[in-house]
């Protein structure tokens, strides 16, 4: 028996707009946890017609926290932070999901097979994809449920 995306994916239950704020997204992203009974790390981004535009994750969010050049600074014991943290999440929550998400997205099909699932996410160092079905999105495929997934096999 072959398989599939459809076999490990989950069902796409909430998604985000890039006109919705960062401190809206991550109060979507708590309520998806809640929801789905597990930390939820990234989420799509859809247009108007429900199309997947982009993915927000935590690894976007805090690269746009992250000072820019804090490698220049020296050590972070060298420069007075104080603040910093405050500062960086009171401005980063007004900008908008649309400017700091991921755009390069890969997606796959619910008929595509694991091992280029697999494939996928080592080459590409992606820990979801979503998955797709004629731009409608089905689900998206998380690195954690694969792995489970193998590992339910290698255990049987």
């Amino acid at each position: 028996m072959q398989m599939t995306a459809r076999d490990v994916m989950t069902p796409c239950r909430h998604a985000l707009t890039p006109e919705q704020t960062v401190a809206d997204a991550v109060r979507v992203f708590r309520k998806a946890s809640e929801d789905e009974g597990r930390k939820v790390f990234g989420m799509v981004v859809t247009d108007a017609a429900d199309r997947l535009i982009g993915m927000l994750s935590m690894y976007d969010i805090l690269l746009f926290i992250r000072p820019k050049h804090i490698h220049v600074w020296g050590t972070m014991d060298d420069i007075d932070i104080s603040g910093l943290v405050d500062a960086a999440c009171q401005q980063a929550g007004a900008v908008r999901v649309g400017d700091i998400m991921s755009t390069d997205l890969i997606s796959v099909t619910p008929d595509t097979h694991l091992m280029l699932l697999l494939d996928l996410m080592i080459n590409k160092h992606v820990r979801r994809i979503p998955v797709l079905e004629d731009d409608h999105i089905l689900g998206i495929v998380y690195i954690s449920d694969l792995f489970y997934h193998l590992l339910d096999k290698l255990t049987a």
